[in-house]
């Protein structure tokens, strides 16, 4: 049946008039709303009470100070939250789904939200049907509707429908739901919220969008630090008092020490830092549909990857014919229609075998070829196992014409679990059923054999030479298809009476290079301490052939997908670790690896595309879905779809989300460490019974203004050299490990005790005003310093690279100068500091030079120790 759909004119004017197929989201917060929200916080509201009671009590410079500081706190933190929120709709619009519809008479694919009341859409197996509509043409089209029935088993749709079908809506299809097997057209009657799956919308509304773990441990770290900060400046305070200082003052200076060191910009930050890195991963071809995945991909162990697309570049070139007991060679690479047919290096003039064996290759066959104006090159549409065939087809002289003036009665399609698809034609006056597909499920299928001679009984010892060629084409890492015809009374027979005593016709022999970036990614995999495993529908010695050619065998196991279906679940499991290539394996099988590998304590990344796919790639702990030739089904049950269908893709990716974690560990060091160092010093010297090193306008400005910048920049910290180079994260680890806490532990200490030394130098040798002044240049300079250490844990800055971090460059230079800015005239008054010397930055830099050269000795030592106990670095941090 020929459709003609709507013109593009009148899909223009029904967008317009109904809206986007799309189901409406929850209101978010306004821009207002955020920006209201920074100073909603009880701590920030009782600092602003406490500068108005400065106010009116004459202290109006501080009152001031306190609500500028305030204020430009509430923007910083506005533009942290805002750029968050931006950033996650941002990704959201990097996953457009599409859908294939009829208009002007072409199948044109178009996004999922474009489509409109009217339109003829398209859809097959692993399609999720993308609006309701009425069904005008199906072949085998079995849905499954359990997202809006509830019922597990999938449903056969038909367009000729009777009253009962009627009722049991048999020959509608519902938005939501996904095409289990088959294919059909169908006229979309509602699109959005007007569809049964848009009715129910409202309980699926996205109120807020789901915290990732990370978050959640960030957001639980936040509130119990706050807890410790609290009662900790009110100790402070406490003392204060105690020791004689004002109860007023020391009210205020408690609450700046608390607003000042409780981290609430945390996980806006690392909301941003996540985002950040998932765009990064979308430019590298990677995309991040579970922010979630970013962390786990740091964790990952085991990567098991399909083979062709992924390992190999997925353009089948047929490269050997079995026919006739006959080995032939064809020339010619790619999709190109141009080569030859030879036997012995001579052309070889097709018999009837050859003959049948290249229609049922371009007749039994779903894909298109065709020539690319722009890319000036042929390319295929569909399958590219069966775009090799037609290549093979056109260089024998057949050509479209024969597809045209034969078109299949009926179509038996392939599977995972058939292995094999057949096509019905009527063909010089008879009715011929054309089968392709796996060899081993074929052969059984066959009891005769064409040759020169005519037809002959498959004896025993047919079988066994056909067996061995197929072993030969094997070892040359040949995927390997066979061929047979039969001819029938009626094409309505049932499937297994068609499939039944066929006439074999022989084998092809095709072949898919490896891609040649491949074996360098994966070395990087391995030397990350991640294992790579092949899984591949390809029999054992095609699949062994490429894993020795890629690096990827290494001596292990080689399982086929029947010898793992025979071993219980116990066995399998004391197995897997030792397994680097499934052959022959099914979609279902790829289930059965990922638990038995998790249950082995292993964080799995699985790759898929198909239906069958999806249970694995959701069980999986990092599902990784094919996007130019995976289903939408599979993409739906996936964590990381993938642009570019590339192994290299995955490694590149796995690196990427290494790096992101590793930065927000970072930015929450760096933070740690400054705070630890700054109540530190003004503890020590309130139990001295010294005057205060700061005030509370200083703690305020320190602490709200001069970290936020650096923080970001270390979120967008470029990879480490080494961070491939050592073993995945443990996902148990805290937030921070103890090699970090012991950093902020010590550093903090260290810096505390710098500052509080040229505090009381100044303090003894020119009084407390120029002192109070060198402790506030002195701790932003010690702090701006240690965001330089904390760029990495384990390697030196000049190993990193000084200024390989453009982002941390400038907000250093940007601090520095709104240091400089709150030391010297006009707005020293209201910072309550006096001008410094050069003889003063002297010192401070000097002190400063330590913190950097103590740090950077003490990485040299951790280096040292790994490489004399022949041990790696365990962080990458």
């Amino acid at each position: 049946m020929q459709f003609q759909g709507l013109t593009f004119e009148e899909a223009r004017k029904r967008l317009a008039a109904y809206g986007p197929n799309e189901l409406e989201e929850g209101k978010r917060l306004s821009p207002l709303r955020i920006f209201l929200s920074q100073f909603l916080n009880f701590l920030v509201l009782i600092l602003i009470a406490a500068g108005l009671i400065s106010y009116f009590l004459g202290d109006k410079i501080e009152a001031l100070a306190i609500f500028a500081i305030v204020l430009a706190a509430g923007l910083l933190g506005f533009f942290q939250e805002y750029q968050a929120e931006k950033s996650l709709q941002a990704l959201k619009k990097l996953i457009t789904p599409t859908a294939k519809v009829i208009r002007e008479g072409r199948l044109v694919e178009i996004p999922v939200r474009e489509i409109v009341p009217g339109d003829i859409v398209f859809v097959e197996a692993g399609d999720i049907v993308p609006a309701d509509g009425l069904l005008l043409e199906g072949v085998d089209l079995y849905v499954d509707e359990a997202v809006l029935t509830g019922e597990s088993f999938p449903v056969e749709k038909t367009h000729r429908p009777s009253s009962q079908e009627d009722e049991e809506k048999r020959n509608i299809l519902f938005m939501g739901t996904y095409v289990v097997k088959g294919k059909g057209y169908f006229e979309v009657s509602a699109t959005g919220k007007n569809t049964e799956f848009g009715k129910i919308a409202g309980m699926l509304k996205e109120v807020e969008e789901k915290k990732t773990p990370l978050q959640k441990k960030i957001e639980v770290s936040s509130r119990k630090l706050g807890i410790i900060i609290l009662l900790l400046s009110a100790s402070i305070a406490f003392v204060g008092v105690l020791k004689g200082h004002p109860l007023y003052e020391m009210f205020i200076w408690g609450v700046a020490l608390a607003v000042a060191l409780i981290p609430e910009a945390l996980p806006a930050v690392a909301t941003i830092t996540l985002a950040l890195g998932v765009k990064r991963m979308a430019e590298k071809k990677a995309l991040i549909r579970k922010l979630p995945a970013v962390e786990t991909l740091g964790s990952v162990t085991y990567i098991c990857t399909d083979k062709t697309g992924t390992l190999t570049k997925n353009e089948m070139t047929v490269k050997s014919i079995f026919v006739s007991g006959k080995i032939l060679e064809v020339t010619g690479v790619g999709y190109e229609p141009k080569g030859e047919i030879l036997w012995q290096g001579q052309p070889y003039a097709p018999d009837k075998a050859l003959d049948l064996l290249l229609k049922v290759s371009l007749l039994c066959n779903n894909a298109e070829l065709f020539f690319d104006e722009k890319e000036r090159r042929f390319k295929i549409k569909g399958d590219p196992t069966e775009g090799a065939l037609i290549t093979l087809a056109y260089k024998a002289g057949l050509n479209e014409e024969l597809r045209i003036k034969n078109p299949p009665l009926r179509e038996i399609p392939f599977s995972s679990e058939r292995m094999r698809m057949t096509t019905l034609h009527h063909l010089e006056g008879k009715i011929y059923a054309f089968t392709k597909g796996a060899l081993e499920v074929l052969l059984e299928r066959c009891a005769y054999l064409l040759t020169e001679e005519g037809l002959e009984l498959l004896t025993e010892a047919k079988r066994a030479e056909i067996l061995e060629v197929a072993h030969e084409f094997s070892k040359r890492a040949y995927r390997v298809l066979a061929f047979a015809f039969k001819e029938v009374k009626d094409s309505h027979l049932p499937e297994e009476e068609i499939e039944k005593e066929l006439i074999f016709l022989g084998l092809v022999g095709m072949m898919d290079p490896p891609r040649e970036e491949v074996k360098e990614a994966i070395k990087i995999a391995k030397e990350a301490g991640i294992k790579v495993v092949m899984i591949t529908g390809d029999n054992k010695e095609t699949a062994l052939s490429v894993g020795k050619e890629i690096g990827l065998y290494e001596g292990g196991l080689v399982l086929t997908g029947k010898e793992l279906r025979a071993l219980s679940e116990r066995d399998f499991e004391e197995k897997v670790l030792q397994v680097e290539i499934y052959a022959r394996a099914m979609p279902e099988d790829k289930l059965k690896i990922v638990k038995a590998l998790q249950k082995r304590g292993q964080i799995v990344a699985m790759t898929g595309d198909g239906v069958n796919d999806a249970p694995a790639l959701k069980q999986a702990d990092i599902g990784i879905a094919m996007g130019i030739t995976g289903t939408e089904v599979a993409k739906e049950a996936s964590a990381m779809v993938l642009l570019e269908e590339n192994f290299a893709t995955i490694v590149r990716a796995v690196e990427e989300g290494r790096t992101i974690f590793a930065n927000i560990r970072k930015f929450l060091t760096y933070l740690m460490t400054g705070n630890t160092a700054t109540v530190t010093a003004l503890t020590l010297a309130l139990f001295l019974d010294l005057p205060l090193p700061l005030t509370a306008v200083q703690i305020l400005f320190i602490n709200l203004l001069m970290d936020g910048f650096p923080a970001i920049a270390l979120g967008l910290e470029p990879k480490e050299p080494y961070i491939m180079k050592v073993p995945p994260r443990d996902p148990k680890e805290g937030l921070l490990p103890k090699e970090n806490l012991i950093f902020i532990f010590w550093m903090g200490l260290f810096m505390a005790f710098l500052a509080f030394s040229l505090y009381y130098y100044i303090l003894w040798k020119d009084g407390p005003a120029k002192a109070s002044s060198i402790f506030f240049a002195s701790i932003i300079i010690f702090r701006l310093i240690n965001a330089l250490n904390c760029r990495s844990q384990n390697y030196s800055l000049f190993e990193i690279g000084v200024f390989s971090n453009k982002w941390l460059t400038l907000s250093l230079f940007f601090s520095f100068l709104l240091m400089l800015l709150a030391i010297y005239t006009p707005l020293n008054k209201l910072f309550h500091t006096q001008s410094l010397h050069i003889k003063d930055w002297i010192l401070i830099l000097i002190a400063g030079l330590l913190i950097w050269l103590v740090d950077e000795f003490y990485k040299f030592i951790k280096r040292k120790n790994s490489i004399e106990n022949k041990k790696p670095l365990k962080k990458y941090l």
